[in-house]
């Protein structure tokens, strides 16, 4: 089984990433797995620790001669930002006096209940960890997976559809998103240049009054056949999958399958994809065919065949250069939300961080499918499948 891990803080020593379950044989390339965090970091609206940090993987174990060698991959990412922290956050006990307090929560952070949970006089060590800093780890594990998965032919990509109120003014097609990954400079992550010029607008309003915003990304999953998940059991069901995997993610506060809000406003002759059967090989997997896909590439739990659609509503980010009322730790009186260095818009970034955990849902569930302990196993298996359903 497919399982991942991260550890770290976010103004600690390193991140550390543990992936295990991946089949011998994966080629890692690890170009394209620094270009992932790269992408992280990108995007208009991004704060100061953009600009400290330059995201590279350092892998210590599972791989040798460029191929996964089956056992657990094991990554650290280094935090350049440490040497300012050293003496403020040291493991051993350290000078009291250079702890640096969260002395107010901030609202819409974890600051305040993780505080509360864990018994602890202010929200340092709860913002230490809830940062989205700890993304970087995720995005590290999901390039290994999305290697996986090319070598299967499954690619999986993200553009932004809204930032604000700005949004997204037609289609995107799969190869203009997948265009995206490419660009030498990420602006907001949008296919249309008119679109994301309104959206570069928001932001600018929002870092002028000293707000933040959010808005909406989209993870599409191409090539992927019918047949992955199941209706069976409740915690096996792809979209049920993928839905905790997106909502785990800071900041995002709802996930879309397909035109899943929309659709529950709209009749279901609108809704539906109709199914139609069509000769020849035009089709990758299977000859039934669908005009749309409303459904987002799942029905009852179960990859169609059709692209997987995963849309992430992404909350503004909570901590404000105007900061919000609160109430101090200590004396319990009226004040400011402690100010912590931080972005205005982060959607692209969030995006990259999802299109990582839709990709690990993704592998874990071929994996669990096609089993086998090298790639060339597992490739013989997926391949025996896909030409069982396209003779169907």
């Amino acid at each position: 089984m497919l399982r991942f891990s991260t550890a770290g803080e976010s103004h600690g020593e390193s991140l550390a990433a543990l992936i295990s379950g991946l089949p011998a044989g994966i080629p890692v390339d690890q170009s394209f797995l620094d270009h992932e965090l790269w992408r992280r970091q990108q995007g208009y609206g991004r704060g100061g620790r953009m600009r400290i940090e330059r995201d590279t993987a350092h892998i210590l174990s599972g791989v040798r001669h460029g191929k996964t060698i089956g056992s657990p991959i094991a990554m650290t990412l280094a935090n350049k930002d440490w040497k300012n922290w050293e003496e403020i956050l040291p493991i051993e006990t350290g000078d009291p006096e250079k702890h640096k307090a969260v002395a107010s929560p901030r609202p819409g952070h974890a600051d305040l209940a993780g505080a509360l949970k864990y018994d602890f006089p202010d929200a340092r060590y709860i913002l230490e960890r809830a940062s989205a800093r700890e993304s970087a780890a995720r995005v590290a594990c999901g390039a290994v997976a999305k290697m996986l998965l090319r070598a299967l032919g499954i690619e999986v990509a993200s553009h932004v559809t809204r930032v604000g109120t700005a949004e997204l003014s037609r289609e995107a097609s799969f190869a203009e998103i997948a265009a995206l990954s490419s660009r030498e400079e990420v602006l907001l992550a949008c296919v249309d240049p008119e679109s994301e010029a309104r959206m570069k607008a928001e932001v600018d309003t929002a870092l002028r009054t000293g707000d933040t915003i959010g808005g909406i990304f989209e993870v599409v999953v191409h090539g992927l056949p019918p047949g992955l998940g199941t209706h069976v059991n409740w915690d096996e069901r792809l979209d049920g999958l993928l839905a905790q995997a997106v909502m785990s993610l800071q900041a995002v506060k709802a996930v879309e399958l397909g035109r899943g809000v929309t659709a529950a406003s709209s009749p279901g002759s609108q809704v539906h994809d109709a199914i139609a059967y069509a000769e020849g090989d035009a089709q990758p997997f299977t000859k039934f065919i669908r005009e749309r896909n409303n459904a987002g590439g799942i029905e009852g739990g179960i990859s169609n065949g059709e692209d997987l659609v995963v849309r992430g509503y992404l909350k503004p980010i909570s901590t404000l250069r105007r900061p919000l009322a609160s109430v101090s730790f200590e004396s319990r009186e009226a004040t400011k939300a402690a100010y912590e260095r931080s972005d205005v818009c982060v959607v692209p970034a969030a995006g990259v961080a999802a299109e990582a955990m839709v990709a690990l849902t993704v592998a874990r569930c071929v994996i669990e499918k096609f089993g086998g302990d090298s790639l060339r196993e597992l490739q013989r298996n997926y391949q025996g499948y896909c030409a069982q359903i396209k003779s169907f």
